[in-house]
């Protein structure tokens, strides 16, 4: 088995974002409503794959590079890490993820750690 990050992205100028503001307020709720037992439902079901629960990150990121140290909004909401056979295996266990499917999530990103450092 090999291991991934898994991302969940999200950003409030996001289209995912915008739509989720159309939406009327009853909409909204349901939605809400809903969210929690579709999470457990998906938790459940791959329980064995998911190694570490990394739970939710904050809104604000430092970044550093060579100009300094900012704040700049995140793009991460939360994340996972996670075993599969592959990378597309690991990509189809988020398909239809109520993060984008329910809430106004963006995606999410997966990506393996490999233990070699790039170049």
């Amino acid at each position: 088995m090999k291991t991934f990050l898994a991302i969940f992205t999200c950003a409030e100028n996001s289209e995912a974002h915008e739509a989720w503001k159309k939406l009327s307020k009853e909409e909204q709720k349901r939605r809400l409503d809903q969210g929690p037992a579709l999470l457990a439902e998906w938790s459940a079901k791959y329980q064995t794959q998911v190694l570490y629960d990394g739970g939710h990150l904050g809104e604000v990121t430092k970044q550093v590079d060579n100009k300094g140290i900012r704040d700049i909004p995140s793009q991460m909401g939360t994340f996972l890490v996670v075993q599969a056979n592959s990378h597309e295996e690991a990509a189809k266990m988020f398909v239809g993820h109520p993060h984008f499917a329910v809430f106004p999530g963006n995606g999410v990103e997966i990506i393996e750690q490999t233990g070699i450092p790039r170049v």
